[in-house]
């Protein structure tokens, strides 16, 4: 698929990690890139789940993996991925240095309990 409706491919993402944790000085998991605006927040395995809240609260309905080596879509209003989207402006995923989860010092050691399941 290469058109998706929501997805402005000229749009830089906002930053390297999610631009509610940052400055709270918070860690995620993995990382997604609004497609129509570039905020990048954390997944819906956090308990923030900001790029979902993100969605909700603007209603910019397509996201895509911040990930390396990840290039797959969600769309909110058909609740399904797609593989295959439209070329997005780089970067395409988090510094390859950052580790995942992250950002580096700020994760808890009981991370993995603190995850949504």
């Amino acid at each position: 698929m290469t058109e998706l409706a929501g997805v402005d491919p000229a749009v830089p993402p906002s930053g390297t990690g999610c631009a509610e944790c940052e400055p709270a000085g918070g860690w995620w998991l993995h990382l997604r890139r609004c497609t129509q605006c570039g905020h990048i927040g954390c997944c819906d395995g956090e308990l923030s789940q900001h790029a979902t809240r993100h969605a909700k609260e603007t209603g910019h309905p397509v996201i895509r993996s911040f990930e390396p080596g990840e290039g797959w879509f969600w769309s909110y209003p058909d609740e399904d991925y797609y593989e295959n989207g439209p070329e997005l402006a780089p970067p395409l995923h988090h510094p390859l240095d950052q580790p995942v989860p992250g950002p580096a010092g700020r994760v808890p050691r009981d991370w993995q309990a603190k995850l949504n399941r």
